[in-house]
């Protein structure tokens, strides 16, 4: 006699509400599947292309059978050493290309392996808000706990970590930063981040900090590197990602640096989930690391003639406007109705 299977979802899956990008995206496409003109103010997708060098060379290698093997998992050596030279180049950091750098496909996937590697059941997680759902969820699959702290003057933010650290037992495993920040633009100060690294010491704890929009920056300012300051190498590991920079979202490129340690429990993870990205994806990475300088600052100053579009719009409407100086997003209160 055949039995009904019980098709059930595991405990975790009870802690996941539906993804939030992908409810926006199933609305917006189903209103342009009924003929509706949508003006998309969603997830930070880039709609312009990548640089024509790093396409040209995508295509290029492509096209040598060996590149359709399975690559080098943690990311192609020369890839690594690349990234290292963007670092002592843009921020005087100097990082060992084969203990301190892996690639990750994007930031994301990395910030949920990571996770798994350093956190689980009974673990605390601290948490900028509002946050990128992931910031927040990957600690969650990985079964932490997650506390969600607002986002504050800088002063405000490290003595709400101070506190949080002083009143919880055990004290938080890990802290998760984004600057400049997703969604609301606020920065960081290279004083700021060496008030993290003491905190870290003096309580335990390890950070991450997510540095997806670091070449995205406006009207001069230039965002530090969490790895810049004095102990950050000793305490977390920084994200960065080529979806912004170069344009290459759906390419899923990213890399983690920093602590050997907390690398070496990405790589192993990582180990068990995926072989890597694909070859010529890599390579062409490469080619936008060493060649496409020029190419970020075009992409700023277009990105910063949408700002001014946008605030500009805003403010005519009456809403109160700051300018983000970082990011691909406006961050601002809606007025009460009648107000504006």
């Amino acid at each position: 006699m055949e039995q009904t299977v019980n098709i059930r979802f595991s405990e975790r899956m009870s802690q996941l509400p539906p993804y939030l990008f992908g409810m926006i995206n199933k609305m917006k496409m189903e209103r342009r599947w009924n003929g509706e003109d949508v003006i998309d103010l969603g997830m930070g997708n880039p709609m312009d292309p990548a640089p024509n060098a790093v396409i040209e060379k995508l295509c290029e290698v492509s096209q040598d059978p060996k590149t359709h093997r399975y690559p080098v998992a943690g990311g192609m050596r020369n890839l690594r050493r690349e990234i290292a030279l963007y670092y002592q180049r843009n921020y005087g950091v100097d990082l060992e290309s084969e203990q301190e750098i892996i690639c990750t496909i994007g930031s994301k996937e990395g910030i949920s392996h990571l996770c798994l590697a350093l956190v689980g059941p009974g673990d605390t997680v601290l948490v900028a808000a509002p946050a990128f759902p992931i910031h927040v969820y990957a600690a969650v699959i990985a079964g932490a706990s997650v506390i969600r702290i607002p986002i504050a003057s800088e002063d405000e933010f490290l003595k709400r970590i101070a506190t949080m650290c002083e009143s919880l037992t055990p004290i938080p495993r890990l802290l998760m930063l984004n600057y400049p920040h997703n969604p609301t633009g606020t920065l960081a100060s290279k004083e700021f981040f060496r008030e993290v690294a003491t905190l870290a010491k003096r309580y335990g704890f390890m950070v991450v900090n997510d540095f997806a929009y670091a070449r995205i920056t406006f009207d001069g300012y230039t965002a530090p590197s969490f790895m810049e300051v004095p102990g950050a190498m000793d305490v977390g590991v920084e994200f960065g990602s080529f979806s912004k920079s170069y344009n290459m979202a759906g390419w899923r490129v990213g890399y983690c640096v920093g602590n050997p340690k907390i690398i070496e429990g990405l790589g192993r993870i990582k180990g068990y989930y995926d072989y890597g990205i694909f070859s010529p994806i890599q390579i062409a990475g490469i080619v936008a690391m060493r060649d496409c300088e020029d190419d970020i600052a075009t992409q700023a100053a277009i990105y910063q003639s949408r700002r001014d579009v946008m605030c500009e719009g805003l403010e005519r409407m009456g809403w109160p406007v700051e300018k983000p100086k970082a990011g691909m997003f406006v961050w601002v209160k809606i007025p009460e109705p009648g107000a504006a």
